[in-house]
């Protein structure tokens, strides 16, 4: 809902905009609804209502962002897609001020946690810690519930305007089933409006929500609101589990006394502005299925600690560091633009502060100073839609407001500078000193005790007096918190605004709502690199279409955001997000790709893509070689921090098996600080006669090494060193987009089902 006068268009909506976000709805419901991973453009024409030559267009487009992937004629969404709802997610701030408190109450309750956001007549889950166990129940980042079947919905509902409620009864009366809502089991009745109604009137009576089985049998839930400065119920934080443990009123007796404990400190984080941080770590959130994949326990270091090098403004490295993406004229009507989806080599040079079109064209170099959309139109004509690609450029500028800068914006970054500069070292002491600084902030921000309960029992006392008071005088202090994070209410709102305007276009403003401001149009000109008019039409575009809303002067990103593909693309594993990447590999090179992890003295493959030769290697998931005798081992090794490298070496009994392996535990220490200098490793028939393997590391977003890519050919196919030329430079290209494709998705959960709620 808006919340200041949102002016009229200028010369109407962004058409362009409004086609592309239609295809990019359609491509995830198919995903969502169907589970479909390859989409045919035939099912986005009907499923959408446009000519097939305006699909064609906009699928070339957004495979030219790097936002879908093309195999063959079948559309796929891409992870970096995910980073249009990170925009949301880092504007909210919910994740960063709220997560540490959904862990600890997890840990402390033994039952998952999640925060919940309203979008419109439904609600989306943000944030999720959950408990893991052979029962559970799963709902993703993004996924949308309809409100009446939900704990948090009825919260939300006591703050329902005249219009919403009457757009949930025209919802219900046209899908009684609720089979528009994947993320729930259909009902096999409808239930009466009036049983949502009277928990509503509950729920505004008792301060808090019950879910007795309301989304599915077995499930149950307590849910209490956090409100924002002004009073009003910014997320509603639920606690499920299932009823082979607690019947609704046991649950509630265990958890409502905690849960109402925690709720001062929380709306004091989300008040407070957040910490700067160089990128979200996933370990930091709890490990999740991705460290299990690294055979490492949750929050160990596993590398010295290159977090990269300093990852610069929000996206300065651009996708096209990320993707690599090749670039092609984009074709007609009968084949989707830019076919090809191939390994490439030197990412472009791309303009700071205009990410989101950067990868516009792959290759696409653009000058300082000059739109890069404008540039890919050059590029690739007709074909390439330049108000698409501005639209989300403006789009993911709106994620600015949260402050943190976003974690696809360092690996990509890592992208560009894996070969290595001399300011890298420099680099990485300012991101490893950022980061410790932010974990510190982290910490005590977890730690919930002393100072931050004090805070929070003031910051309550404010809302409430806030709330309790002339409605002029809440409006007041709403400014004065979002701009200053002062408590008097008698300060000028232009003076706030001001402040607030300052704070966004820095990327550390407070707001409103979730304690994160929005931008002003200037500053999201400034961010995008485009003039003042075309920036707002699209933010007048993307509040016609409820992915955004305009606060005064300020717009801020909405839930709504999360529609986009990001539900499917959060449940992707590490070896899922890896796996497309290896494929385009192998392709290029015609050489076979594998994925290892460290699992104890060994390495065990989690992911493998053959070639096709008469003769080639041929090795499974889950097989397990000595790590001190595979390339893959000893990036591994070399990744490891230097105590526990040391403990790693020492241990060691190595055999030989063949008449080249190396035996000397001293010269395997050098081989392995080798591999840690250079940034591979490359073993020649050590493991096996014939077998040659050339390895270089992953890292996570907090630069740790998790894992080993290698290229395995047979060792009459060249020399060692034509080797190293011909296939090091795709290889760590893919390594990096892996990277960037890993950062991105954990940018603010963990990956995988980790995240999911269950019981």
């Amino acid at each position: 809902m808006s919340l200041g006068p949102v002016p009229p268009p200028v010369n109407g909506s962004v058409g362009p905009l409004e086609r592309g976000l239609a295809v990019l709805r359609e491509l995830a419901r198919l995903a969502a609804h169907e589970g479909r991973t390859a989409i045919r453009p035939g099912d986005l024409v009907r499923g959408t209502g446009l000519a097939r030559s305006v699909v064609d267009r906009v699928v070339g487009t957004l495979q030219q962002l790097g936002y879908v992937r093309l195999d063959g004629r079948d559309v796929g969404l891409t992870v970096r897609l995910m980073e249009l709802g990170n925009a949301y997610l880092a504007a909210s701030g919910l994740p960063a001020a709220l997560g540490p408190f959904a862990e600890r109450l997890a840990d402390g309750l033994d039952e998952s946690v999640s925060v919940a956001v309203p979008d419109g007549d439904g609600v989306r889950f943000v944030v999720q810690a959950t408990r893991r166990r052979t029962m559970s129940l799963a709902f993703r980042i993004g996924d949308l519930l309809p409100a009446e079947r939900c704990a948090p919905g009825a919260l939300f509902a006591t703050e329902w305007s005249a219009p919403t409620w009457a757009a949930w009864r025209a919802r219900r009366a046209a899908d009684p089933l609720d089979t528009a809502f994947p993320a729930v089991p259909p009902r096999h009745r409808a239930a009466a409006d009036a049983d949502f109604e009277t928990r509503v009137k509950e729920a505004a009576h008792d301060g808090w929500a019950l879910d007795d089985q309301l989304i599915e049998p077995g499930l149950v839930a307590v849910s209490v609101p956090v409100r924002d400065v002004t009073g009003r119920i910014a997320c509603a934080v639920n606690v499920v589990s299932h009823t082979s443990r607690h019947d609704v009123a046991s649950l509630r007796a265990a958890v409502l006394g905690p849960l109402c404990a925690e709720v001062p400190a929380m709306e004091a984080a989300l008040a407070a502005p957040p910490p700067p941080r160089p990128w979200p770590s996933a370990a930091d959130a709890g490990g999740g299925p991705f460290a299990e994949a690294s055979g490492l326990p949750p929050g160990r270091p596993s590398g010295p600690g290159r977090a990269g090098q300093d990852p610069g403004p929000r996206g300065s490295a651009g996708p096209s560091g990320a993707s690599g993406l090749s670039v092609g004229p984009p074709q007609g009507r009968g084949g989707l633009a830019g076919a090809s989806d191939g390994v490439a080599g030197t990412p472009g040079d791309v303009v700071p502060g205009a990410s989101a079109t950067a990868g516009a064209a792959g290759g696409v170099r653009a000058t300082v100073g000059e739109d890069p959309a404008r540039v890919a139109k050059r590029e690739l004509g007709a074909g390439f839609l330049q108000s698409l690609a501005r639209g989300l450029a403006v789009l993911r500028a709106l994620g600015a407001a949260g402050g943190g800068a976003p974690g696809e914006a360092g690996a990509a970054g890592r992208a560009q500078g894996e070969a290595g500069t001399p300011s890298r070292d420099h680099d990485r002491g300012k991101a490893d000193a950022a980061r410790d600084g932010a974990r510190g902030e982290a910490g005590r921000a977890r730690d919930g005790r002393g100072e931050a309960w004090a805070a929070g029992g003031s910051a309550r006392g404010e809302v409430r007096a806030a709330r309790d008071g002339a409605p002029g005088e809440s409006g007041a202090a709403r400014g004065v918190a979002q701009g200053e994070g002062r408590a008097a209410g008698d300060h000028e709102r232009g003076e706030a605004r001001a402040a607030r305007g300052r704070a966004g276009a820095g990327a550390a403003g407070n707001a409103a709502e979730g304690g994160h401001g929005g931008l002003t149009l200037s500053a999201v000109a400034e961010a995008t690199g485009l003039p003042r008019a075309t920036a707002r039409r699209s933010l007048l575009t993307l509040v016609a279409l409820g992915y955004a809303e305009a606060d005064g002067r300020a717009f801020r990103p909405l839930p709504r955001v999360l529609e986009l593909g990001y539900a499917p693309l959060a449940d992707l594993t590490f070896t899922e997000i890896a796996q497309p990447h290896m494929r385009e590999l192998v392709r290029t090179v015609q050489e076979s790709a594998s994925l290892a992890v460290l699992d104890g003295g060994d390495i065990r493959y989690v992911a493998r893509v053959p070639t096709v030769r008469i003769m080639s290697v041929n090795i499974t998931i889950g097989t397990r070689f000595p790590a001190y005798a595979t390339s893959m081992g000893r990036v591994l090794l070399a990744g490891l921090d230097a105590d526990a490298r040391a403990a790693s070496m020492a241990g060691l009994q190595p055999e030989p098996l063949t008449r080249r392996t190396v035996t000397s535990v001293p010269e395997l220490v050098r081989v392995v600080e080798r591999a840690a200098a250079d940034g591979y490793a490359l073993v020649d028939e050590e493991l096996e006669e014939g077998l040659r393997s050339l390895a270089v590391p992953v890292r996570d977003a907090d630069g740790r090494v998790v894992a080993a890519l290698n290229l395995a050919t047979h060792a009459g196919r060249g020399t060692a060193e034509s080797a190293r030329h011909d296939l090091l430079p795709a290889l760590r290209a893919t390594a990096a987009r892996i990277e960037a494709d890993l950062a991105t998705a954990s940018a603010h959960h963990p990956l995988g089902a980790g995240e999911r709620v269950g019981a």
